[in-house]
């Protein structure tokens, strides 16, 4: 269950509030031709389509979703870089189309300064960054955004991060990280109540090394800032039941409910509507402790 030092509070996003007295469904919306599970969905002639895009972030939002996270780079496995000139034509029109449209709060989902600084223009509420700011001037352009940052724990890079990843204690060692990340933003000039972390599921980490951040998660609650956990579709799902991608909703949403119950705050999910009807069970359960 919660741990007593967790953060449950509001965090104020570019105006917009978000509640982590319950836990929060973000939904996933990849604007890029590979992401693992829906890369080239918002795409048309090789250019990202606007109507399928704000099609899907009604669909999300209608379906409970309190953040659509907006991304373009992929970041799977193997993935190769993005140029910063092609990531900001995919999500800066993504982004502020969207915070035009609806009252959803919208993340960038990103780890370079320049695409931070022109999604809160655009209309972003909080950076999502799976490189937790260690790009160069990732850092800086975060705190002069004043924006809400998520903060990642990733091995390596995503070329090579899940070739053969090894750690003596991985929830230690995450843990380790999240906790030295957290305390350079601070001196950095970043709010400590503006930061969340993520111990980066299925970021270099074997299926082994998943599992153990998860039966542990409290101990990266314990670090004492809301904890986002991004279980959707996984493939430590595979490893387990060998399940292709369209076949992982019931996992994913065991994983989401364990997850939350554990101390997580947000849920990155692609399966926004299953997931917040799971996410409401474990706020009744909590209602009662």
């Amino acid at each position: 269950m919660r741990s007593d030092t967790e953060v449950c509070g509001s965090i104020d996003c570019a105006g917009k509030s978000l509640d982590l007295s319950s836990p929060k469904v973000m939904g996933i919306l990849n604007v890029t031709p590979d992401s693992f599970s829906d890369g080239g969905v918002f795409f048309e002639r090789g250019k990202v389509s606007l109507d399928r895009v704000l099609g899907q972030a009604e669909a999300m939002t209608a379906a409970g979703a309190s953040i659509l996270d907006v991304g373009g780079e992929s970041t799977r496995p193997g993935a190769a870089p993005v140029s910063e000139a092609e990531e900001l034509d995919r999500v800066i029109p993504v982004i502020e189309a969207i915070s035009q449209r609806f009252d959803t709060i919208v993340s960038v989902d990103s780890s370079t300064a320049s695409v931070m600084r022109e999604a809160v223009v655009a209309g972003a509420g909080l950076i999502n960054d799976v490189r937790a700011l260690r790009r160069d001037g990732a850092l800086v352009a975060a705190r002069d955004t004043e924006l809400p940052v998520c903060l990642m724990h990733m091995s390596d890079e995503p070329t090579t991060m899940q070739n053969n990843p090894q750690y003596q204690d991985v929830v230690a060692e995450v843990r380790v990280f999240l906790s030295d990340r957290l305390a350079d933003c601070v001196k950095a000039g970043i709010a400590e109540h503006l930061i969340l972390l993520d111990p980066g599921f299925g970021f270099g980490k074997t299926a082994a090394h998943n599992y153990a951040l998860l039966a542990h998660l409290e101990d990266i609650v314990s670090i004492g800032r809301p904890v986002l956990a991004g279980l959707s579709r996984k493939s430590m799902i595979a490893a387990e039941i060998h399940r292709n991608l369209d076949e992982r909703l019931p996992a994913s949403l065991a994983l989401a409910t364990l997850a939350a119950a554990k101390g997580a705050r947000i849920i990155r999910a692609h399966d926004v509507k299953e997931t917040a009807d799971a996410m409401a069970m474990v706020a009744a359960m909590e209602r009662e402790l």
